[in-house]
C-alpha cells in the first residue's frame, strides 16, 4: 500500500467503490480505497438489488436516474456483468391519495426526464397477470398505478464489482482487509491515516462506511446522524404459477410495490423475494458496530412481517402456495429524513461524508458521481442541499436519530403529503414561548429541529393538520392570519433564524469579498446578499446589518445554520482579523407586522417609528419595553409595514406579553409558517432552499439589483459576466393559475407553452389571500416570461392555464413596507 494518495475513500461497499471510481472518471487516480473486510462486506452484499426511480425530491430523483442510467452502461464500458434487469416497475394505488401522490411525483419526474406511465386496472392486470385487483372488501380494489419501464432490480456484488473494476483501469487501487483505526492532522493540513497494513497521508478524506458512520466519524470528531435500522425481506421457494406464466412466454414481471400495504414483490428465480417495511423494525449499532458482528445477519422476525404478508397473499394468491426458503435481516443504514448524507463535513477541511444511504443500490451511482464532482470541482453540478450533512445539527443526538431513523423506516411506504409533519422525538428545539403559543392553538411544524407554529386553529377548533395534496382543513385559518397581517397586525415568531455576530477589522471586507451586493458601510443600513457557487449559483442568502463600528449582524434561513456557519467559518481570514459568532441560541425573532404593527411598537419604544425617523430597510438598537438591546430591523418577509426584533433571549417572555398587551385595541394576533408562505408569494420573495439554490444565478433569479458588477472581486463574478455576455438562460416568473378548485401548485410543477412543450419548472405555489389567487413561482424561458404571457401547469396530473404576472402582485410599489 502507498503512503501518499491525493484521495482515501474509506469503505468498500457499493457507494465507496462508486465514489472511488467516478474519482477516477474525474482524472483522479492517485486514489486508495480501505476497506475493513472485503468488498460488499457491510449492506451490499444483503441488499435486495431494486432501483426504484420513485422519490419526491428533485435532487434525490437526479442522482437515481443517474444511477440506473449509468448501471446501463457499465458492462459495455467494464466487460463486467452486473445483472440488471429491466422489468419496470409497477406502483399499486388503492385510495385517491395515493394516486394524488403519483401524479405529485410525475411532475418531478417530468422535470427532471424519467420516463414514467400513470395507468389504469386493466393496464395493471396486462402488466402483471398474476396480481388479484380486489374485491373492495379483503383486498382494496386497485384504482390505479404508477409504472416506471426504465425501473428494476440489479445483482449488488456484480455492480459493486464493475465499478471496482472501471476504478482499477484507470489507476485507482483497492485494499481489503485494511482497517483505518486511528486519524489525526498533519501541520500541513493533510489527513494522516493509522490502518492495520500502514499508514497513509491524504489531501482528502472520504467517509463511505455505512454501518460503521457513527464510529468512523467519531475518529475524525463528528457526531454523524446515521444509525441502522433492520431491513428483512423473504426468499420464497418457486412458484407453480409464476414457472407456468413464465413457460407460456410471459416477460418477467415488473417490481411490484403495494405502497398502501407496505410492500415490495419481485421475482427470484421463479420464486419471489417479498420485502416489507413494518412498524416496530429496531435500530441497531447506535454506539457502533460490535467487531463481532462482521459479514452476519440478524435472526428473522416473520411475525413482525405477518401482516404485510397476508396482504400480499391477498393480492398475489400465487404467493400463498410457495414455501419460505429463507428470511433475510440486516441492517440497513438511515438518517431521521430518510434521505443520505452526500457532501462536506462541518469543521473539517477535505473531508468528506457519503453516508446513511437506506436506497444505496439506487443512489450508488449518482452519489459518486455528484461527489467526486464536488471534491475535484470544488462544488456539484446540481443543487445537493436536499442530501448536503450540513442539514443537520448538533441537536441530532443518539435517542434522537434512533427514534427518527425507525420513524422513517416503517414510513417508507406512506403517502408522502407535501404538508407532512412526523410526531416521533419532538418537541426536541423549541422558542422560549413555545407553551404561549400551544396555549393560543399552535400546530406545529419541525424545520432543522426547531418547533415552529404553521397555523393557529381558532377557539373549538382541534389543532390538527388532515393532510393533503390539495386545500384541506386549515385552509380557512390560515387565510385568517394572512389577511390579519394586511389588514391589522399580527406576529410571527421568528426565533430558529440563524444568527452570526462577525466583529473586527477586517470584517467589512472579508463579507464584501463573499456577496454580490454591497456590505452596508453605515451604522443602521442593512443590505440583502447572496453568497454565490464558483458557477455562479446562489449558495446562501444573508440580510447584513451594521450594528456599529467593525460590527455586522448577519442573519440566514433558519434550516441553513450548520449550512451557513461551516461555509463562514472555513473562509474566514487566517490573519484574526474577523471574529465570527453563532449567536442563533443568544437572541430570538418577532416579526411585528401589518398596518397598524407602527402604533402598538409605538407603545413599547422611546424613539419616533416615522419613515423620516426609522425609514424602510434600516435598523437601530433600541430598548423596547424592559428589553435592551434589541435589534430593530424595519423589514420583514410578508411585505407590510414592519418591524423584527431580535432580541436578547431572556427577554422573550416579557417581548411576547408587551406586544399582544400593546397591540389588543388592534385585535393583534399570531400568524404561522403557512400564512407567511401566502404573504410572500403574493410578494414574489424568493425563499432560499426551493426558489434560490446553487441551480439558478441572481440573474436568472430576478435579483438584479442586489448584484454590484462594478464592485471588487467576490465569489462567482466571473461565472456572472460570462452568462451576461452569453445570455440569462432562465428567468424567475410569478403566475396566477386559472380555474382552480382545490390544488394550488406547490412546486416541482413542469411548466408548459402553448403547444404542450416543457419551458420551465415552478419552486414553489400557494393561495395569495389577499389577492384571492392561486399563484405560483417559477423559472421559464425567457421568451415567455413577458408580464401577460399564457403559459400552462400540470397540477395532479390536470392541466392548468396560467398567466405570468408582474413581480411582486400585491402592492408592486410597495406602498405598504413604506407606509
Amino acid at each position: 500500500m502507498k503512503t501518499h494518495s491525493r484521495v482515501v475513500v474509506i469503505g468498500g461497499g457499493v457507494v465507496g467503490v462508486s465514489t472511488l471510481y467516478h474519482l477516477a472518471l474525474k482524472g483522479w487516480t492517485d486514489a486508495v480505497l480501505l476497506e475493513r473486510a472485503e468488498l460488499t462486506a457491510g449492506s451490499t452484499w444483503h441488499a435486495a438489488g431494486l432501483l426504484p426511480l420513485f422519490n419526491m425530491s428533485y435532487t434525490v430523483g437526479q442522482l437515481h436516474k443517474y444511477s440506473v442510467d449509468l448501471y446501463k452502461r457499465l458492462p459495455a464500458e467494464t466487460g463486467q456483468e452486473v445483472g440488471f434487469h429491466v422489468t419496470g416497475n409497477l406502483r399499486l394505488a388503492t385510495c385517491p391519495s395515493r394516486m394524488d401522490e403519483y401524479q405529485k411525483y410525475c411532475g418531478t419526474a417530468n422535470t427532471i426526464g424519467v420516463p414514467f406511465q400513470i395507468i389504469g386496472p386493466k393496464e395493471v392486470k396486462e402488466l402483471w397477470p398474476l396480481v388479484e385487483l380486489g374485491d373492495g372488501a379483503a383486498t382494496a380494489n386497485i384504482v390505479g398505478a404508477l409504472y416506471h419501464p426504465d425501473d428494476g432490480h440489479i445483482a449488488p456484488a456484480d455492480l459493486t464489482m464493475a465499478l471496482r473494476k472501471g476504478a482499477r483501469s484507470r489507476g485507482a487501487e483497492i485494499h481489503e482487509q485494511t482497517e483505518v483505526t486511528a486519524v489525526k492532522r498533519t501541520p500541513s493540513g493533510e489527513w494522516h491515516l493509522t490502518t492495520t497494513r500502514g499508514d497513509i497521508v491524504a489531501e482528502h478524506v472520504v467517509c463511505a462506511t455505512g454501518n460503521y458512520a457513527r464510529q468512523t466519524g467519531r475518529m475524525f470528531g463528528l457526531n454523524v446522524p446515521s444509525i441502522p435500522v433492520e431491513h428483512q425481506y423473504i426468499v420464497y421457494d418457486e412458484s407453480e404459477q409464476l414457472k407456468a406464466y413464465r413457460k407460456a412466454g410471459g416477460r418477467e414481471l415488473a417490481v411490484l410495490r403495494e405502497s398502501d400495504q407496505s410492500y415490495y414483490l419481485r421475482e427470484e428465480r421463479l420464486g419471489w423475494i417479498l420485502g416489507p417495511y413494518e412498524a416496530g423494525a429496531p435500530a441497531h449499532f447506535a454506539d457502533g458496530v460490535p467487531d463481532w458482528f462482521g459479514k452476519n445477519l440478524f435472526e428473522g422476525d416473520l411475525d413482525r412481517l405477518l401482516p404485510h404478508v397476508e396482504a400480499a397473499q391477498r393480492r398475489v394468491p400465487s404467493l400463498s402456495n410457495c414455501g419460505i426458503k429463507d428470511i433475510v435481516n440486516g441492517p440497513i443504514a438511515y438518517t431521521p429524513d430518510g434521505s443520505p448524507l452526500i457532501g462536506p463535513a462541518w469543521g473539517a477541511r477535505n473531508l468528506w461524508l457519503n453516508e446513511g444511504h437506506s436506497f444505496g443500490i439506487t443512489a450508488a451511482g449518482g452519489s459518486g458521481w455528484q461527489l467526486a464532482e464536488w471534491i475535484t470541482e470544488g462544488e456539484p453540478g446540481i443543487d445537493m442541499m436536499a442530501v448536503d450533512p450540513r442539514r443537520y445539527g448538533p441537536y441530532t443526538s443518539k435517542r434522537y436519530v434512533v427514534q427518527k431513523n425507525e420513524e422513517t423506516y416503517r414510513n417508507v411506504f406512506v403517502i408522502h403529503y407535501p404538508d407532512e409533519e412526523r410526531p416521533d422525538a419532538r418537541p426536541a428545539k423549541t422558542s422560549p414561548v413555545y407553551d404561549k403559543l400551544q396555549r393560543m392553538g399552535a400546530v406545529f411544524g419541525q424545520r432543522y429541529g426547531w418547533e415552529r407554529a404553521n397555523w393557529f386553529a381558532p377557539p373549538g377548533v382541534e389543532p390538527k393538520d388532515r393532510w393533503s395534496f390539495r386545500r384541506t382543513n386549515y385552509f380557512p385559518h390560515v387565510g385568517r392570519e394572512a389577511l390579519r397581517i394586511r389588514q391589522q397586525v399580527g406576529v410571527i415568531d421568528l426565533t430558529p433564524f440563524t444568527k452570526h455576530d462577525v466583529t473586527g477589522p477586517g470584517a467589512e471586507a472579508w463579507l464584501d469579498s463573499l456577496v454580490a451586493n454591497k456590505v452596508p458601510t453605515k451604522i443602521g443600513r442593512m443590505s440583502l446578499c447572496h453568497a454565490l457557487t464558483r458557477r455562479g449559483g446562489i449558495r446562501s442568502e444573508f440580510t447584513i446589518t451594521k450594528i456599529g463600528d467593525q460590527h455586522f449582524y448577519v442573519v440566514s434561513a433558519g434550516a441553513a445554520e450548520r449550512y451557513d456557519s461551516d461555509y463562514l467559518l472555513k473562509t474566514l481570514p487566517a490573519d484574526g482579523s474577523v471574529v465570527l459568532r453563532n449567536i442563533t441560541m443568544s437572541r430570538g425573532c418577532f416579526v411585528v407586522a401589518g398596518p397598524r404593527s407602527r402604533e402598538v411598537l409605538a407603545k413599547l419604544v422611546d424613539g419616533p417609528l416615522d419613515n423620516t425617523s426609522f425609514p424602510w430597510l434600516t435598523a437601530q438598537v433600541c430598548e423596547v419595553g424592559l428589553a435592551t438591546d434589541v435589534y430593530l430591523l424595519r423589514v420583514n418577509f410578508v411585505g407590510a409595514l414592519g418591524w423584527e426584533l431580535h432580541f436578547p433571549i431572556e427577554y422573550a417572555h416579557h417581548l411576547f406579553d408587551a406586544l399582544f398587551a400593546a397591540g389588543a385595541e388592534f385585535d393583534i394576533g399570531m400568524a404561522g409558517m403557512r400564512a407567511m408562505e401566502s404573504l410572500r408569494i403574493e410578494k414574489s420573495y424568493r425563499m432560499w432552499g426551493s426558489d434560490l439554490t446553487p441551480d439558478y444565478s441572481p440573474f436568472e433569479a430576478g435579483l438584479d439589483r442586489f448584484v454590484r458588477m462594478n464592485k471588487g472581486a467576490f465569489t462567482g463574478k466571473s461565472a456572472l459576466e460570462a452568462q451576461l455576455a452569453k445570455g440569462v438562460p432562465h428567468r424567475f416568473v410569478t403566475f396566477e393559475v386559472h380555474d382552480v378548485i382545490d390544488a394550488d401548485p406547490l412546486g416541482n410543477e413542469p411548466l408548459f407553452d402553448a403547444r404542450g412543450n416543457i419551458i420551465g419548472r415552478a419552486t414553489a405555489g400557494y393561495y395569495g389571500h389577499a389577492l384571492q389567487k392561486s399563484l405560483g413561482l417559477g423559472y421559464i424561458r425567457p421568451e415567455h416570461a413577458q408580464v401577460g404571457s399564457k403559459i400552462q401547469i400540470e397540477i395532479l396530473g390536470e392541466r392548468r392555464h396560467a398567466t405570468v404576472l408582474v413581480d411582486s402582485p400585491y402592492d408592486p410599489e410597495n406602498k405598504d413596507l413604506r407606509a
